[in-house]
Order: C-alpha cells, then structure tokens, then sequence
C-alpha cells in the first residue's frame, strides 16, 4: 500500500472545523453566510488535539443541505438548473488562510506519501481512463497542476507532453509521467507560462482548495488549452486546513462542488461545469468528486 499522509484532516467526515460552527451554501452569499470567527476556531483546534476538539463539539446530524447532498444522485445534480449569481459572490477575505505565509516555505521538504486513500486514487484513476485520450495519441499535451511525485494518471500512460507544475522540484523529478516540469507558486504568479491553445487537458488533484487566486489561474487555464480541451478538478474532504482558503474550511462537500464550479463559470471561456461524485465506498474510504468542464470551441 502507498505510503499515506495521514494529516491532512477530513474536511466532511469531520467538517473541517469552522464547519462545526455554520451552515453549508445551498445558494451563495449573504455574505457566504454569518460564519463563527474563523481564526478563534482554527486558533483553538491549534491548541487542543482533534480528538478532544470532536469531544466538545460533536458533529451534529440534521437535514441540511449538505447532509442531503452527500448522497451521489445530489452531487451528481448540483449544477442542474443552478442560477448563477449575476456577480462573483465571493470576497478577497473568503481566500484568506489560517497560515498566510510564503507557500514556498510550507513546500519546501519533499512530501513522498499519498494525500487520499487506495480507494479514491483507484476512483480517479480510473476516471481518468475513460476521458483521457488513448495513450501516445500524437500531438497531445497534458498538464498537471499543483503535481507532486505521483499524478494518478492510468498505469502505462504516455503522451507526447504531461507537464507538471508544482511547489517541490524533488517531488516533480520523481514523477514517472512528466516529460517535463515547472516550479511555481501559483498563489504569487497565477500567469501560466504557456502558449495560447497549448493542452488538451489540464488536471489538479486534491489542491483546488489551495488557491488564493483562482479566477485568474482559471481564466489562464482557459487560455492555454486547445478548443474543446478539458479541465479536471478532482477533490476530496481531506486538507491541509491552514493552507486551504477560509471560504472552503468553512463549508462542505456540496459547496466544494459549487466553489469550483463557479471558478469555471465566472472564469468565462468554459462550458457550463459538470460534477460527478466518484467515491469509491461513501461511508467507508475517502469521497471523491470531480468538477470538469471544456473550453468552448469558440471563445
């Protein structure tokens, strides 16, 4: 079994932490709902372990939105006749982190574990085999965003071009699939230093949740892929939470989907977005969800 890191905490099965405190957005803003101060509930999960945090704030069942929309038929139906607010809903302090230093030191020592369990990777691995194109088609290029030492690509895979672009050059050399690598921040530099109409798919694993600017990066992701090109944004409830930006620590799975979603909407240049739950076990490993869209073949 791949080794895993069993810290990033799970954002749903134990909603991570201000979601103790707050209610899910079935509908956005009122501004993104009254949320408990996030600081002094991240400050205090700081002090105590997790295991006394849940013993003096259990979880509570209910029929919330989110409850409801755990189910994979209510994340699957997500975008179905979703009225998009005519403006971006959220605000510059929905991107802020717990931890708001440099990035590039939080990444600085090479993580070789995996951040989801054997489940969800074998999920999305498998996903990936069924809208990937076939293997050494000429002519295509691919790049992972936010990659790392393994990419979950189908065992064999190739193509003409995969570039990976992440925080960890070690982690980067490591992986088997590149051909080829960039090391950026993202949350510094959102420009992509690629060609227009370059990709014909783009993938992010487990690290949507970490971008402070993500308009731009998606408004870039639209730029470098080719007309009909797809994006694939693949997450789970797991996170490093003082990294995640409050907007995502704050909510849960069904409002993910959402989140990410309204990137490719307010992005512009993108096809109305699609979510699919592919997790493996509910219940019993960890979810996964994919929110994937195409750029429009003419923009």
């Amino acid at each position: 079994m791949a080794n895993r890191l069993i810290n990033p905490i799970s954002s749903t099965t134990y909603p991570c932490l201000t979601s103790l405190f707050t209610r899910s957005i079935p509908h956005f803003p009122n501004h993104i709902r009254s949320r408990f101060n996030r600081r002094q509930v991240l400050g205090f999960g700081i002090t105590c372990s997790w295991f006394q945090f849940m013993n003096l704030f259990p979880p509570k069942s209910g029929n919330s939105f989110l409850a409801s929309a755990r189910s994979k038929s209510a994340i699957d139906q997500v975008f179905k006749d979703y009225q998009w607010p005519e403006q971006f809903p959220f605000k510059d302090e929905d991107f802020q982190r717990f931890d708001e230093s440099a990035d590039t030191v939080f990444y600085d020592s090479p993580r070789f574990v995996t951040h989801i369990d054997d489940y969800a990777i074998a999920a999305l691995t498998k996903f990936y085999s069924e809208v990937f194109p076939p293997s050494n088609t000429p002519g295509v290029s691919m790049l992972d965003m936010c990659s790392s030492w393994v990419s979950h690509f189908p065992k064999g895979y190739k193509q003409e071009r995969v570039v990976g672009m992440g925080m960890n050059e070690e982690e980067l050399k490591r992986n088997p699939v590149l051909t080829e690598y960039v090391v950026q921040d993202l949350n510094v530099n959102p420009k992509l230093p690629f060609e227009d109409n370059s990709f014909d798919v783009i993938t992010n694993v487990v690290s949507v949740d970490y971008l402070t600017k993500p308009l731009e990066v998606f408004k870039e992701m639209s730029r470098i892929l080719k007309p009909g090109g797809m994006a694939i944004m693949s997450f789970s409830n797991r996170c490093f939470f003082t990294k995640a930006i409050s907007i995502w620590t704050s909510t849960g799975d069904a409002d993910h989907v959402l989140i990410v979603g309204s990137y490719f909407h307010y992005a512009g240049g993108f096809e109305p977005p699609q979510a699919v739950d592919i997790s493996p076990n509910p219940g019993r490993s960890d979810p996964m969800y994919i929110v994937y869209s195409r750029k429009l073949s003419t923009v």
